[in-house]
């Protein structure tokens, strides 16, 4: 009998996003199915708030706020799905290399599973996809998600899901 990979500690991004979303929801069936520690992260870009003449600390607890609110909510989501095992972190600086590198070193990663990057060609020329410097940085295997849980394609379609008319 061949022995199937077992994942036990497996990283999503959570970013707010369409793609992050869908990651999150495929990310806990696979904790589900490999009996794994689920780890979501957060990462503020600190690089966003350098431009920011007003930066102030109170702007970076607001934004710390409302991720810590919307951590909790997956959390309780994957909780409520049968995992138990279910951590999460906001971290500050430059997601890439925090992603890629910071994370699967301090919590022994052995799965990251990332949204599909929704970024156009010329965006992702400036600025470079997240994902695609994770998926070839990262020490361990990387999972890109690109379909729903029906494994229907999710950004062929439209970012959101269609309102009913």
């Amino acid at each position: 009998m061949k022995m199937l990979q077992q994942y036990n500690h497996i990283l999503v991004a959570i970013d707010g996003s369409y793609e992050s979303e869908l990651a999150f929801k495929k990310a806990v069936a696979v904790a589900k199915r490999n009996n794994a520690e689920l780890y979501l992260i957060h990462i503020v870009d600190t690089r966003a708030f350098q431009n920011v003449s007003s930066f102030d600390s109170a702007m970076v607890e607001q934004v710390t706020e409302t991720a810590k609110q919307t951590m909790n909510q997956y959390v309780e989501t994957a909780k409520k799905e049968g995992l138990d095992d279910v951590n999460f972190s906001i971290e500050y600086g430059a997601p890439k290399t925090i992603i890629a590198r910071d994370m699967p070193k301090q919590h022994q990663i052995d799965l990251i599973m990332i949204g599909a990057t929704g970024l156009n060609g010329v965006e992702r020329l400036l600025i470079g996809s997240v994902t695609e410097y994770v998926t070839r940085n990262a020490p361990c295997d990387v999972l890109v998600v690109r379909t729903d849980l029906n494994n229907q394609p999710a950004l062929a379609s439209t970012k959101k899901p269609k309102e009913e008319k």
